[in-house]
């Protein structure tokens, strides 16, 4: 190797080992047994490329070296146009890699669906039959993560627990915008997505805190759209659902509507309590009262739908009316600016004093106070939490 190479070779492996000093590769040594097989597959997947990119990048600096223009000895041949043999290891080789990626990527698909239930612990256990899953409910606020445990009547807001070696059963929603559930030890990630409901399957083997993020960009505050996610024994998992049940809050819907409100850097919030039903109606987005839930509207369509009297309904069914007037009208969007005609518009600005380019007047502000509801078959909704009632999100 001449001396330039040398040279290069190690500063090479002199910024590589640089760049991985302050990594955490929590994705290649993750602490679920889900992450554990898709790291496999990640390693697996770069293995067999490299079969190919390898072998190429070292036959390119070799033909570059050896045909240089100053090596006399090498062959000359201008009349070289074709080698079967040559042909054939070009070709076979790639196609032999792409079959073998393709069977495991197939494979690989199916085995982790995170749809699929678990059929093991980890690589040497199965999931034991007396095993009951913990079942957790996740909605993607702006910015913050709220979870329901149906199981134990209970909810927390960037914060969530569960037991060692225990399936996890995720049920995942969003409020307003989408967004992407994933914890890096834990499981691959999985969108969340206002009225739709998504689903994972996961365990944790080991005990820990680990970091709970947001991985697709939803808004100012989806930075420190963050939780942690406590693997813990049964014991210690007992303790914390006492510890929730002991220093929360009622979660009741008037409760909920506060907490939606865009907000960043939210604290740890406990929930001794929730309403029942409420997911059901963050799910059907028909939190707000007078809203129709989905669940309803869907069920209408299937037997045939509303007829002429459906019109009614119209207000009901219109979710995100963030940006709508007192009176009810929607505020000028980006496509319909203030002038009070679409964009591009020939026609002269309505509401615009045409001397002076100036609205006429201006439209009502937003009101976001919330008032105590009762949920139908629920208890009163009451007034939210004292932390809650506040206009303004939280600042960072």
């Amino acid at each position: 190797m001449t001396p330039q190479l040398k040279i290069v070779a190690r500063l090479f492996a002199l910024f590589t080992l640089l760049g991985l000093s302050g990594c955490n590769l929590v994705v290649m040594s993750p602490s679920g047994d889900i992450a554990r097989q898709q790291a496999n597959l990640i390693i697996v997947a770069t293995v067999l490329m490299l079969i190919i990119i390898v072998p190429v990048i070292f036959l390119t600096l070799f033909f570059a070296w050896r045909y240089r223009g100053s090596n006399t000895n090498a062959p000359y041949d201008p009349e070289w146009h074709h080698s079967t043999r040559l042909e054939v290891i070009i070709w076979s080789a790639p196609l032999a890699i792409i079959i073998a990626l393709g069977a495991v990527t197939w494979m690989s698909t199916h085995k982790l669906d995170p749809y699929r239930p678990l059929d093991r612990i980890d690589a040497q256990r199965a999931v034991p039959a007396e095993v009951k899953p913990i079942t957790v409910e996740v909605v993607a606020l702006d910015w913050k993560w709220l979870f329901f445990y149906p199981d134990y009547g209970i909810a927390t807001v960037n914060e969530m627990a569960a037991p060692v070696d225990v399936p996890i059963n995720f049920k995942i929603t969003a409020s307003s915008v989408m967004n992407s559930f994933y914890v890096p030890a834990l499981a691959g990630m999985i969108y969340a997505m206002p009225g739709m409901e998504t689903k994972l399957h996961a365990v944790i083997n080991k005990a820990g805190e680990y970091e709970g993020i947001s991985s697709n960009y939803s808004g100012d505050g989806f930075s420190h759209m963050r939780f942690k996610f406590h693997g813990v024994d049964r014991a210690g998992f007992d303790q914390w659902i006492t510890r929730v049940k002991q220093n929360g809050t009622a979660l009741n819907r008037d409760a909920y509507l506060k907490l939606e409100k865009p907000s960043t850097k939210e604290p740890v919030r406990y929930y001794a309590n929730v309403e029942d039903g409420l997911y059901r109606t963050v799910l059907n987005m028909c939190a707000t009262p007078g809203k129709m839930c989905m669940d309803e509207m869907m069920h209408i369509d299937m037997t045939g739908g509303g007829g002429i009297e459906s019109h009614e309904n119209r207000a009901r069914l219109e979710h995100d009316n963030r940006h709508a007037g007192e009176a009810g009208h929607a505020a000028p969007a980006a496509t319909f600016p203030a002038t009070g005609n679409p964009a591009r518009s020939d026609q002269p600005a309505e509401g615009v004093d045409q001397n002076s380019g100036q609205p006429q007047s201006q439209a009502p502000s937003t009101n976001h106070d919330m008032q105590g509801h009762t949920m139908p078959g629920g208890d009163p909704g009451g007034v939210a939490p004292a932390q809650l009632n506040n206009n303004a999100p939280a600042q960072p």
